[in-house]
């Protein structure tokens, strides 16, 4: 706890206690069910029954790997497609032209990114519409499991194609420090190429920026839940998935098992974490012994093209699924092996938007109070540590991705038991709560950047005039901080539009939204409502980034020198 003036910092006591407790709390709920205590339930002697029901459970090694290694590779592959394309394209055209594209894809919930994908690459798919029947002769879907593959390759295709455009927007927040552009010039006067100059000087310089992140994913990626229940295999499905499933079963002793593998999760995700630790330092080693050889690698072009084609087919992969859904909320009728719908409608459209009317409501009311809490508690946190001068990074960054690095599966079930016994599961509020740990994470690594980037000679110079600490926030800090804070809010509502295991265990079926709803659609067979359900997710986090362009513009429309350069 940082003392400078002798007095408890109050922002940095009030993060730790809405992070930190619930964490913490919810951990200790599924710690005491896990090894049998469950007073509510009549349980009331610790044992370790739970465990040996989970042991008995078929398939649980099966699952236990895939959770593992679908979640460690998407990781891993996600990391080296960033890091390859960034090495090599850098600075050029193709870079800003990439970007444009990939930003606006952080906003699409790894939901709405299955759905759309699986409309993509089904048997029953555009892709195969596309070749069909002139090139391979299919009259009806082939007989070929694409979906739901048992070795998980459609879930790792995935979580990688939603886990690059995070990834790469952290390298490209990381790069945007100063002095990176001096290390390519110093690269390039000693003769290495572009990529050698990348991964020998500048990558040392922002690894450490993008670490956190990354291990952020591991553990996301190892306990996902949504996108293994549209993309995952089925028989049986990846760990997480199973828990939910025991978790909701009528049977209440299925919770204790549940419990129980909550925990068994956690140690899939920290074992993740520290082989992929490990492996970082297997590189680390590796690289450090190729640094001494001296060579340049000036003939890179070969490289950069294995980098450019992955994050290629990324974007046109992701942009496709995306108008695909678009397709399907106007489609009467669209039977294989027609490329585009027989007929055109927006009837069945409109109804489906009446019944997720109530859904769409709620999606939009948590998505701004947990986006405006947020980003306002994020900037009196930054603020308050600058006034007493504490390191940008500290400790509170650690508590910050607390919520992050742990799965979020580990202690939901906890947390919900809590809210149970206090009366507030299926709550608004405890909905909103539980939204807020998740997305307080993003809105502090998306503000705390641009807020540490902020000239401290104008507060000083504020300062020096009689201007007040408050005074010097609120005119001064704040309107200079209106654009990136408006992308932070934007931001904070698309990860909460995108929270669907929070809103599934601590909603409690009474607070629904679209992602949950549409998650509920997608093993269904009306790809048209599942499409605007999936759609609808979009439209909350694009409307936020749309404000997020337009609001600056008008607010700074006589300030030019408030304006972005051109």
């Amino acid at each position: 706890m940082p003392l400078a003036t002798g007095r408890p910092d109050l922002p940095t006591v009030l993060i730790v206690t809405l992070l930190a407790g619930p964490v913490l709390a919810g951990l200790m709920g599924t710690i005491l069910p896990a090894f049998g205590y469950l007073p509510v339930l009549g349980y009331r002697s610790f044992s370790l029954e739970p465990f040996e029901a989970l042991l008995r459970a078929p398939g649980l090694t099966t699952s236990v790997t895939l959770s593992f290694g679908t979640g460690l590779i998407a990781s891993i592959l996600s990391l080296a497609i960033v890091l390859i394309f960034t090495a090599g394209w850098s600075g050029t055209r193709t870079f800003q032209r990439l970007t444009r594209f990939l930003s606006p894809l952080l906003s699409v919930p790894h939901a709405a990114a299955a759905i759309g994908l699986a409309f993509l690459i089904a048997p029953s798919g555009f892709l195969v519409r596309l070749v069909s029947p002139w090139a391979t002769g299919f009259d009806r879907p082939p007989d070929v499991l694409i979906l739901n593959d048992p070795m998980g390759f459609t879930m790792t295709l995935g979580l990688v194609a939603k886990e690059v455009p995070f990834l790469f927007l952290m390298t490209l927040a990381a790069l945007n420090r100063p002095h990176i552009r001096d290390y390519y010039k110093a690269g390039a006067s000693l003769g290495y190429g572009r990529m050698s100059t990348f991964f020998k000087l500048v990558l040392p310089q922002v690894y450490p920026l993008i670490r956190l992140p990354m291990l952020a994913v591991i553990a996301y990626a190892t306990s996902v839940v949504d996108v293994a229940q549209i993309l995952g295999p089925t028989t049986p499905a990846p760990l997480a998935p199973r828990l939910v499933a025991w978790m909701n079963d009528p049977d209440l002793t299925k919770r204790l098992m549940a419990s129980a593998g909550a925990l068994l999760q956690l140690f899939v995700s920290a074992f993740a974490l520290l082989v992929y630790l490990v492996l970082e330092r297997l590189v680390s080693s590796w690289q450090a012994a190729r640094f001494a050889s001296g060579h340049r690698r000036r003939k890179d072009g070969f490289a950069r093209l294995a980098g450019l084609l992955p994050m290629v087919l990324i974007v046109v992969l992701m942009t496709a699924s995306i108008a695909l859904l678009g397709i399907w909320t106007v489609a009467k009728s669209w039977w294989f092996p027609a490329t585009l719908p027989q007929r055109w409608g927006v009837e069945r459209m409109l109804d489906a938007f009446g019944m997720g009317g109530p859904a769409l409501f709620a999606t939009l009311a948590i998505a701004a109070l947990a986006a405006g809490i947020a980003t306002a508690l994020t900037l009196w946190l930054l603020e308050a540590r600058s006034y007493r001068k504490l390191p940008a990074r500290s400790r509170i960054n650690t508590i910050v991705f607390l919520p992050l690095l742990m799965p979020q599966i580990s202690f939901l079930f906890g947390l919900q038991m809590l809210f149970l016994i206090a009366g507030l599961s299926g709550t608004f509020e405890a909905v909103l709560l539980a939204h807020l740990i998740f997305v307080f994470p993003y809105a502090y690594l998306a503000l705390s950047d641009p807020w540490h980037r902020l000239d401290p000679r104008y507060a000083k110079a504020a300062t020096s005039i009689g201007a007040s600490r408050m005074r010097i926030f609120w005119k001064i800090q704040l309107p200079l901080m209106l654009r990136p804070g408006l992308v932070t809010f934007a931001v904070a509502a698309a990860v909460s539009v995108g929270q669907y295991l929070p809103t599934l265990m601590i909603g409690a079926g009474r607070i629904v939204t679209v992602t949950t709803e549409s998650v509920a659609l997608a093993s269904g067979g009306n790809r048209q409502v599942a499409a605007l359900y999936a759609l609808l997710q979009l439209v909350i986090p694009l409307a936020g980034f749309i404000l997020a362009a337009l609001v600056p513009s008008l607010a700074f429309r006589n300030r030019a020198a408030m304006r972005l350069e051109r």
